[in-house]
């Protein structure tokens, strides 16, 4: 296969790609106030150095990224990021703030579920000891 039949390759698996996100899809691989490449490149199985250097690709993926912004699904661009093209510097410490308390409370629930399962395991170790107890007293086999 030449370059040229990989650089079509891989606009077809870009298009493919495209066709099957929805917007919640987008809004998980969000990076920095774009969409994360690496992420995109692993989706697609195209390489991340396509993304930046394969044209028609490139010019897809500034376009998908300007109808996300249009639906308010990415951030919108601040002046400066404007003019560095590939180099946007967004940073909303809001959706940061809302990020790490999502990945938070999601850690949290985790661990609450496990121990709510420990404390029913160790409750019901604890039901079948209290009975032998009793049961061992009741026979006078208890030391005292």
């Amino acid at each position: 296969m030449n370059g040229k039949q990989k650089a079509q390759q891989n606009i077809e698996a870009f298009h493919a790609w495209t066709a099957t996100q929805s917007d919640e899809d987008y809004k998980q691989i969000i990076f920095r106030g774009q969409l994360n490449r690496g992420e995109i490149a692993k989706a697609t199985g195209v390489g991340k150095s396509a993304l930046r250097q394969n044209p028609e690709i490139k010019r897809l993926l500034e376009s998908l990224e300007n109808e996300l912004r249009a639906r308010e699904i990415l951030p919108p661009l601040t002046p400066a990021s404007e003019h560095q093209e590939g180099e946007l510097q967004l940073y909303d410490a809001e959706v940061s703030r809302r990020a790490r308390n999502d990945q938070r409370a999601a850690r949290l629930e985790q661990e609450n579920i496990e121990l709510k399962a420990r404390v029913n395991e160790l409750e019901s170790r604890l039901a079948r000891f209290g009975e032998l107890s009793e049961a061992l007293t009741e026979m006078g086999m208890m030391p005292r």
